[in-house]
């Protein structure tokens, strides 16, 4: 009798051990996936910039380092390889996008400009599905780093390498502001 309830007690930790590992597993690919979300959201985003700065510049022949900004900083966020280097080069593609709308005030012919209208129009659901993504993938970050911190899942997080993901974060609380764009 005492050997099938030790055999009972054994199974029911194993069965444990097997839902917190698959557990762990899940939230694993669930990060992946949400960052592949953002990765799609992105490229989405890259392939609108050249032809939103083609359109200014036909405008706006005489701010070539604008154009110049805003093309490296998409080249520069199109090559990072690391959530941190993406953080950082989001970041500077940002703020030349800024700069490049800002360019439209001065133009007013631009800021009719049909063309120039729907790109950017293009862009701001474009930068409305990437906050989403975001979410979703802070989201799923946050619930696998709650499995990897509690207790008892911890103990085997550790012993089969899990490890915490890092949050898609803005750099500064200045960035975290909206900037505002006027057309």
């Amino acid at each position: 009798m005492t050997l099938l309830i030790i055999g009972v007690i054994v199974l029911l930790v194993i069965f444990y051990t097997i839902g917190i590992y698959n557990k762990l597993v899940k939230f694993r690919t669930l990060v992946d996936e949400a960052w592949s979300g953002i990765d799609v959201q992105l490229k989405k985003r890259y392939s609108l910039i050249p032809n939103l700065v083609e359109t200014v510049k036909g405008y706006a022949k005489h701010e070539q380092e604008t154009f110049e900004k805003v093309v490296n900083a998409r080249n520069m966020a199109q090559s990072a390889t690391t959530l941190e280097s993406q953080q950082a080069a989001e970041n500077q593609l940002n703020k030349a996008l800024v700069n490049l709308f800002a360019l439209s005030e001065q133009y007013p012919e631009l800021k009719a400009n049909q063309n120039f209208l729907k790109l950017q129009e293009e862009l701001s659901v474009i930068e409305q599905d990437i906050e989403k993504s975001r979410r979703y993938y802070n989201g799923t970050v946050r619930e696998k780093s709650i499995l990897i911190d509690s207790f008892p899942s911890n103990i085997l997080a550790n012993l089969f390498g899990f490890v915490k993901s890092k949050f898609f974060e803005l750099d500064s609380d200045a960035e975290r502001v909206l900037p505002q764009v006027k057309f």
